[in-house]
This record gives structure tokens, sequence and C-alpha cells, in this order.
């Protein structure tokens, strides 16, 4: 279970919206100036996000919590996300360069046709998997620790065992 920690901002019916601040680990890695995603998150670091998620656990405006999603749902999604596109976009400039051969123009507009049709059919394949519940993140617990505590009023009535 890959986890994250947030603040609930809002509540609606029975869900609540979490928001998250994007970290990065980037500033530890040793490849971070030839990496692409360190140039991708140089330019996102620190960037709010807010997540919709069901709120079984009764969570508060201003609570702090923790999400969960299962590494392979996050895999499966990742492989979505990345592998239509990139098949596609190969699938096209090979079929191009097949039917023209020796020409490089073609074989570019193939691809870059296959590319919009790879990322057409990762738009409708996820129309379905939106309703699914295994690719939404879950409400693990409320952070007890950082719950603000309401004030309660003791009365001293006297000495112990006074009448």
């Amino acid at each position: 279970m890959i986890e994250e920690s947030g603040t609930v901002v809002a509540e609606i019916d029975d869900a609540v919206w979490v928001q998250t601040i994007r970290q990065s680990t980037c500033g530890s890695c040793s490849a971070r100036k030839g990496c692409g995603q360190g140039a991708l998150a140089s330019m996102t670091d620190g960037r709010a996000n807010q997540v919709r998620v069901h709120n079984p656990l009764g969570a508060r405006v201003g609570d702090q919590v923790t999400l969960g999603i299962e590494e392979s749902q996050l895999l499966k999604a990742s492989l979505l996300v990345y592998a239509w596109p990139l098949l596609a976009l190969l699938l096209g400039a090979m079929v191009a360069a097949t039917l023209w051969p020796g020409q490089d123009g073609p074989a570019i507009l193939g691809g870059a046709l296959g590319l919009a049709v790879g990322f057409g059919a990762l738009r409708i394949s996820s129309r379905d998997r939106r309703k699914n519940p295994g690719f939404e993140p879950v409400l693990l617990r409320v952070d007890l620790h950082h719950v603000a505590v309401e004030p309660v009023t003791v009365r001293d009535s006297g000495p112990l065992g006074a009448p």
C-alpha cells in the first residue's frame, strides 16, 4: 500500500476532499541532473493536489489524514497511461515506414497519428475505469495527534469525599 498524508479541506455528503502537497525525492538522487522526472519535479514541487475520497472514518475539515492506494492498482494505471500511447506511436510509425519505405516524413506523421489514436483509446478506456473503486485512493486513518481537541469544562466540587 502506498500512503500519502494530507489535510481534509471540505466535506461533501459521505466523502471528503483531501489536500496533499506533492513531495519529491529528487534532492537525494544522484541522477537528478540527467533525469526527466527531476526536471518535472522542479517545476511542480510544492504544488497542492486535492483528491475526493470516501469517508468511512468520519474525518472532519482540518483533520490530518492518511490516504492509500494499492501498489498493483497504481502500476496498472501507470502502464495504461504510458503504454497505450507509446505502443500506438510505435505501431503508427512502423506501419507508415512499411508503407513508404525510406521516407522519414510518413513515419513521423504515422507516429503522430498513432500517438493521437493512443490518447483517444486511453480516454475511452478510462471512462469505464473511473467507476472502478480499485483505482481510487482510500482513507486509511485519521491522525489523532493533529486533531483539534474541544475544550473540556471541569467543575470542582471540592475535596474528594466531601459531601
